[in-house]
């Protein structure tokens, strides 16, 4: 069950991958402009909390 539900988060992240390349050659439609840019928001907003994870941990050294 765990391999099925990785799986398809894997498929997520990589379709979201292919609108982001997609929308950048400015020949997406409508919808892929939405899931890239989903998908660049949630890549934000996980860089960040690893960049604030990573300074807790060396804080705490």
């Amino acid at each position: 069950m765990l391999i099925l539900i990785l799986s398809v988060v894997l498929l997520l992240a990589l379709g979201g991958v292919v609108c982001v390349y997609w929308t950048a050659r400015g020949d997406a439609p409508r919808w892929a402009r939405g899931v890239a840019r989903t998908t660049d928001v949630a890549s934000g907003v996980l860089l960040r909390a690893n960049k604030s994870d990573s300074q807790k941990n060396t804080d705490n050294d």
